[in-house]
């Protein structure tokens, strides 16, 4: 079976094998067939003409989502369809899309419907619908996860190829645990909450559920716009660039004591084998204290977070307290009795929080942690649901408190057959590097996708890469012209290109020595650097380690970050080889420097 992602999709329409009129007609069958429990509204074939005839003159190459199928988690706006966040008596009809998925449909892509969810996504298990209790598409007798448990079995069961969630506490990341997905949840404030049913307002942010990780990238993108007219919205500010194949990079890793199974251990093997596959893509694995963290999560339903979730149904749970489900009904119910003081007091903890929790980010570059500890049976669940739901949101509960973005990544199954997964996480506005790293982590995984069976696909080889050469970066004398370019020509190399580093370098004469020219040293410093003219040599993989044997320290060769974002491998300098008045930093280039001394 060919899973439907983006790419496999327009290849088809490309091809003429498929057209969009055709699959969303296998798709509707495919529906008719599936558990009724994942809907709560799906559009008939009559309703999405609409969408279809939107197509008409435009193709994969005019719209980037042409016909790609989605669903709707039931607490984001779908123009003309009911929104009932799992509450019927809450139920109303919006007459605008929510700006998230008006982005979507106007770059092509067609919603089949809106999804199950636990009430008013209050919940992490997918059991607290009056809609009934998606299945899980892995194991029958799990529960899905939650609360956007309907939005990630459809996608596991491939009735769309990506869907919408929202996260809160861990809504769009562990029903992706639960179903083999990628679930990636962006920045706070990054995709516009505007059309969403508040859960908690200051922390709601919604998420994406993909086959891919590649695939949640060109959500991501379509999606993020910035809304000024809503107030939680944040335009994306770049902190970090998109990870590269071969750039080295810091992650942490949970110490034995932090790593809580609640009764499945055979889990660590899982998680001790993601933290290999960093290691083989070029990670360094930290130890590291997360406890700020897990005291972060336990804070968030014992504080003025619940309150929150309160004020957002407060008309429903004063005026129609039976129309809300008893549990849900119980957990928000309490909102309304903690006093001022306590959420201040839990607000100056969080603080105190969020400052150790920054130690953690002087250390690495991202933390691995699992997405949740286990998954639990829907009987377990109806027994007990609250103390599991809390076990769920162990490794979740604390990501939005605390400003970070995240992607849950399959990381194998257990024994009992069970899906289990991973989440990478960053401070915030650094999306991109952790769904770069997510791809390749997913792709070292070797699971199939969703409950699909169809295999992963292959991620592109690297960019600019040709296959038996290494892209070399030069920033001194061995750039065109200069007097170790000699040394470049005689191992085979030839000109690439011309650009610039990244903004984080500092750059320091060197004087030469013998017969050695004057040289400089390029310094990786984040905080205060500046783009540094250089070149890019392709050079034989061959002659690489005979090339390096003519470097002399306290040069030699190491990661090169370019201003695109991509990294590779180039000369860099020990810091400690150099000196505040040798900064030549300000000349911007090695050539303009030389200039400057004629």
């Amino acid at each position: 079976m060919t899973a439907p992602t983006i790419d496999a999709l327009h290849a088809a329409y490309r091809s003429n094998e498929l057209t969009p009129t055709l699959l969303v007609q296998q798709l509707l069958d495919q529906c008719n067939k599936a558990d009724a429990a994942i809907w709560i509204t799906r559009l008939e074939r009559e309703q999405l003409q609409v969408y279809l005839d939107a197509l008409e003159g435009h193709s994969p190459d005019t719209k980037p989502l042409y016909g790609i199928p989605f669903a709707i988690k039931d607490n984001i706006d779908l123009a003309g369809v009911p929104t009932t966040a799992a509450c019927p008596g809450f139920s109303y009809v919006p007459e605008v899309s929510a700006p998230v998925v008006q982005a979507l449909i106007d770059a092509g892509a067609i919603p089949l419907g809106k999804t199950n969810l636990d009430q008013f996504a209050t919940g992490l298990v997918g059991t607290r619908s009056p809609y009934g209790v998606p299945v899980n598409s892995i194991k029958a007798e799990d529960i899905p996860g939650g609360s956007s448990s309907g939005s990630a079995v459809a996608v596991a069961l491939g009735l769309v190829t990506f869907s919408l969630g929202t996260d809160t506490a861990g809504s769009g990341r562990v029903p992706a645990s639960f179903n083999n997905l990628i679930g990636f949840k962006p920045s706070r404030g990054v995709l516009s909450t505007k059309g969403v049913v508040p859960a908690c307002k200051s922390l709601d942010c919604v998420s994406v559920f993909a086959f891919t990780a590649a695939d949640a990238v060109k959500v991501f993108e379509l999606t993020r716009g910035f809304v000024a007219d809503d107030t939680w919205a944040r335009p994306f500010a770049r902190t970090a660039p998109g990870w590269s194949p071969g750039t080295p990079f810091r992650f942490g890793v949970l110490p034995q004591s932090q790593r809580h199974y609640f009764g499945a251990p055979e889990a660590d093997v899982l998680y001790e084998d993601s933290v290999s596959r960093l290691c083989a893509m070029g990670g360094t694995a930290v130890g590291v204290d997360f406890e700020p963290f897990l005291e972060a999560a336990r804070l968030l339903y014992g504080g003025p977070w619940v309150a929150e979730r309160y004020v957002a149904t407060q008309s429903m749970i004063e005026n129609d307290p039976d129309g809300m489900l008893p549990v849900t009904r119980g957990i928000i119910g309490g909102g309304n009795k903690p006093l001022a003081t306590d959420a201040f007091r839990a607000i100056y903890r969080l603080a105190e929080l969020k400052r150790a929790s920054e130690a953690l980010w002087k250390q690495v570059d991202v933390m691995l942690t699992p997405t949740t500890p286990r998954c639990y049976t829907v009987q377990e669940v109806m027994d007990e649901p609250v103390q599991l739901n809390t076990n769920l949101g162990t490794y979740t509960n604390f990501m939005n408190l605390l400003d970070l973005c995240g992607c849950a990544v399959p990381a194998g199954f257990l024994p009992n057959g069970r899906s289990w997964g991973v989440t990478l996480m960053a401070p915030a506005f650094q999306d991109e590097r952790i769904l770069s790293l997510a791809g390749v982590l997913h792709e070292l995984s070797g699971v199939t996708l969703g409950a699909t069976g169809a295999p992963l696909p292959k991620l592109p080889t690297e960019s600019g890469k040709t296959p038996g050469w290494m892209p070399v970066a030069v920033c001194g004398a061995h750039m065109e012209g200069l007097p170790l370019n000699k040394d470049m020509l005689a191992h085979g190399a030839k000109l690439k290109l011309r650009t610039k580093t990244a903004p984080i370098y500092r750059m320091y004469h060197l004087p030469g020595a013998g017969p050695r020219p004057p040289r400089p040293g390029l310094v990786r410093t984040p905080e205060n650097g500046a783009a540094i003219e250089l070149e890019v040599w392709d050079m034989p993989e061959s002659a690489l380690g005979s090339f390096f044997a003519t470097i002399k320290p306290p040069l030699g060769l190491g990661w090169v970050e370019l201003e695109d974002g991509s990294s590779v491998c180039g000369f860099v300098c020990e810091a400690a080889a150099t000196a505040p008045e040798s900064d030549i930093t300000s000349h911007g280039g090695w050539r303009a420097w030389l200039a400057g001394q004629s």
